[in-house]
């Protein structure tokens, strides 16, 4: 009987988000006979990451102490460290908790108990330990996991979303203003920005297949900067934004600025600001996938 080989282990490491880009991981069946899932909470049964872990994936941001300890403690044995999702690389949804006014109601709490302290500040997981790769996305998509864990070198993602959406760009076709999210009647097979609806995929890192705006929903950068970008202020990323819009529309300058800076939006585009902005060194391109 042959002798079974033993598979190379890795851990899922979950911090302060949503189980996303868990569901993700699971969605991606393919690396069921190459890996051996050895923690991930939400589908397995063990105390503590093992100390003979290869991969680690750390999905959500660090907003409590306890996040920080277990963020340390699991990367100190682990072979390769890979930041998954929005949340690990720039806080994601639980960085909306920075604001004043939401830290001052939970503290004010003084009934609450057993419950990990607050961070003054939701950190990326970088702040606390090396990252050996950067997998943007919220969440990223099963083949992105699959291309993470076999090896990048075999993955050829385009560089921005616009390449792989595959919409026609019309020079006759200019909307005067914007169209607001979910309202109107997309039309096939057309840009978005042809049609009036704020669409970023020219400037967005691509790989993700373009699943959100060839059905027909914009792309609000979920997946980070282009490589054309990832080094650069943020600033210059929403110059290219406006160039575009002003190159394909007649749509005026200041309400595409006041679009690109709207709630709507905040949620995805502060990562752009994240790379450059943050105080640290840029994050090198070759570290994103």
């Amino acid at each position: 009987m042959p002798e079974k080989r033993e598979l190379p282990k890795f851990a899922v490491l979950q911090l302060s988000g949503c189980a996303g880009c868990e569901v993700s991981l699971i969605n991606a069946s393919e690396w069921v006979d190459q890996y051996q899932l050895v923690y991930m909470p939400l589908v397995v049964s063990a105390n503590a990451v093992p100390e003979d872990t290869e991969i680690l994936l750390v999905s959500g941001g660090v907003r409590n102490d306890e996040d920080a300890f277990n963020l340390r403690k699991a990367a100190k044995t682990a072979k390769r460290v890979v930041a998954v999702g929005t949340c690990a690389i720039s806080g994601g949804v639980s960085n909306l908790g920075d604001r004043d006014d939401v830290r001052q109601m939970f503290l004010a709490q003084s009934s609450r108990h057993h419950l990990p302290h607050l961070l003054p500040k939701s950190h990326p997981i970088d702040v606390f330990v090396n990252v050996d790769l950067y997998l943007p996305g919220c969440p990223p998509t099963p083949e992105l996991f699959m291309a993470a864990l076999t090896g990048p070198e075999n993955f050829q993602a385009s560089n921005i979303v616009c390449q792989e959406c595959g919409r026609e760009k019309l020079k006759d076709m200019r909307p005067k203003h914007l169209v607001g999210f979910q309202q109107g009647e997309v039309l096939p097979d057309i840009c978005l920005i042809n049609q009036g609806y704020l669409c970023v995929g020219s400037s967005t890192r691509g790989g993700c297949r373009a699943i959100c705006t060839r059905p027909g929903h914009p792309c609000v950068g979920c997946r980070g900067p282009s490589n054309a970008y990832i080094e650069k202020e943020s600033q210059v990323w929403f110059d290219r934004i406006q160039k575009v819009f002003e190159n394909m529309t007649d749509i005026p300058p200041e309400e595409i600025k006041a679009a690109l800076h709207s709630p709507q939006l905040s949620l995805f585009l502060f990562q752009f600001t994240d790379y450059t902005n943050s105080g640290r060194p840029p994050r090198p391109k070759e570290k994103v996938l």
